[in-house]
């Protein structure tokens, strides 16, 4: 056997490069943290070795799974061993999404009210991002992390929690801190235009923000306005904005929510692909379930959460406002959105905890008052942090995202420890797996190599992460080895608390991070920050 050469070698194995190509047998070589050779497919005499050797037994060998949908941001510094993520072979989480960030902080009490349906476990000891990276950075994560700054932090820390258009010099604020945290090195701005405060702003609004993200280098990421009977009004928006900015544009989790809007996922990928065609820089990212999750506020009108939760819950306490609020509850109910299709995932302590997993029409049925009463009884009784799950989409929508090959893989999730209470969404759990499992091996929606790229090379190139998601000499070393025929999701609506099966190996940035199916006590991780 030749003498010791790279600090990992890994052997037999099926290389999948993060490109699309077809997989090919052969071995790599790690050292320093970069990959440093790759050889075809040798004699056993000819095996590389290292201080660590792993025979991949040809098991598949590709980049690790990039997730640019991540709200991360809010769990990792207090769970770091990120456990659901490397089971899925996931090594990088793109932050700071829907607009949603923690920091900049200049009112504490109102972002941690904002953010409160994500039970995030924060000391809140930063105000910005380079005090927040640090933090992240003394938590030792078991993955890497890239961040981006949320528009509704923005406002909030611009005092601007209120259902207005800013002044200028509150907009002019809220542009310096978006410089600000640009220069700390985040790698993107996202709006979430459904949720308060994000929702106050016009559209005249984000594209002054769209402007300073484009200066300076920024994705552009949205959780669009309205993803039900104005699916298609809202995707216009977005491209007009990158069309006017000339910003790098992301459309979060496309979807469409109601059966009477099932189809319109075709029509808004033909937009997409129309304004590619006009020079407009454009992508959409997609979860493989057809249920989302997000706060029980967000789906009451957008003036009811003017001034934020506690303006809400105030509100609520007033007998004519509550009717008010109600009323336009109900109308909602009557179409748009299904209260049968609403499932409490998890709450405040209060009345309703033992409706966990229960949908709205369920609680309505049980104590003999109309869905949309229930909504806010349960609102109230848990000063309105309350996380659903929303069980809305068609499996065609998601089938139609997942082939377009302008369409990452994205989870849209933030749970980084296999236990806890509540019933969260499995995608937090199953996303990466799910995709190779069941609509790859079981259903073959999309070939192994194309499925990869969709998790890999695509979504580091939209992040701009350059120095990974793809295999090549002089690469960052982040690597995921599994096996095809065995990898799955186990996590299910009923039972979300379970890990993914069929990841043996998992290295972050040259470590072993999980290693023969078992997570490694190092933190292999970092903050990734850009070059600005």
């Amino acid at each position: 056997m030749s003498e010791t050469r790279f600090d990992i070698a890994i052997n037999n194995a099926r290389i999948l490069d993060g490109t699309g190509g077809a997989p090919m047998p052969g071995s790599i070589g790690i050292r320093n943290g970069l990959i440093a050779e790759i050889h075809p497919e040798m004699g056993e005499s000819d095996a590389l070795t290292g201080a660590e050797t792993i025979d991949a037994q040809g098991q598949i060998l590709c980049p690790g799974f990039i997730d640019l949908h991540s709200h991360a941001d809010f769990s990792l510094i207090s769970s770091p061993e990120a456990i659901t993520q490397l089971t899925q072979g996931v090594t990088t989480l793109l932050t700071g999404n829907c607009g949603t960030s923690p920091f900049p902080v200049s009112d504490l009490a109102a972002i941690q009210a904002a953010t409160s349906f994500l039970r995030p476990e924060l000391d809140w000891s930063w105000t910005d991002a380079a005090g927040f990276t640090e933090a992240l950075h003394r938590s030792r994560p078991a993955v890497n992390a890239a961040l981006q700054v949320g528009h509704g932090a923005l406002r909030i820390a611009a005092k601007l929690n209120a259902d207005r258009a800013p002044t200028p010099e509150e907009l002019e604020r809220m542009c310096d801190l978006l410089r600000q945290a640009a220069g700390a090195g985040v790698h993107g701005f996202s709006t979430g235009l459904i949720y308060a405060p994000g929702s106050f702003a016009a559209t005249a609004e984000v594209e002054a923000l769209a402007h300073v993200a484009a200066e300076c280098g920024l994705l552009y990421s949205t959780h669009m306005r309205n993803e039900t009977d104005n699916l298609l009004e809202s995707v216009a928006e977005a491209i007009a904005v990158a069309r006017l900015t000339g910003v790098r544009l992301e459309i979060s989790h496309i979807k469409a929510m109601g059966p009477r809007n099932h189809g319109k996922v075709e029509e808004a990928l033909q937009m997409m692909s129309d304004a590619r065609a006009d020079g407009i820089d454009v992508t959409a990212d997609v979860y493989p379930y057809t249920a989302s999750s997000t706060s029980l506020s967000s789906r009451l009108p957008g003036w009811a959460l003017d001034g934020g939760s506690h303006s809400l819950l105030l509100r609520l306490a007033n007998q004519d406002q509550r009717q008010r609020i109600s009323a336009a509850l109900a109308t909602r109910f009557d179409g748009e959105i299904d209260p049968a299709g609403i499932v409490l995932a998890d709450l405040a302590p209060g009345k309703y905890s033992e409706w966990i997993g229960h949908s709205l029409a369920e609680i309505a049925a049980g104590y003999d008052i109309t869905a949309h009463e229930a909504a806010i009884n349960v609102l109230v009784d848990h000063d309105a942090a309350v996380a659903i799950i929303n069980h809305a989409m068609a499996d065609s929508d998601v089938e139609a995202a997942l082939r377009d090959p302008h369409v990452s893989v994205a989870s849209d999730g933030w749970i980084m420890t296999p236990d806890g209470d509540g019933k969260p969404h499995p995608r937090s759990f199953g996303t990466f797996t799910r995709v190779l499992g069941h609509y790859v091996r079981e259903r073959g929606v999309l070939s192994l190599e194309e499925a990869v790229r969709k998790m890999t090379s695509l979504p580091a190139s939209r992040a701009g992460l350059h120095d990974r998601g793809r295999i090549g000499v002089g690469l960052v070393a982040d690597l995921a080895v599994f096996d095809p025929t065995l990898i799955a999701d186990k996590s299910t609506y009923e039972q979300p608390w379970q890990l993914s099966e069929g990841v043996a190996h998992v290295i972050v940035g040259g470590r072993f991070a999980l290693k023969d199916y078992k997570p490694m006590s190092a933190g292999a991780g970092r903050v990734l920050m850009t070059s600005t």
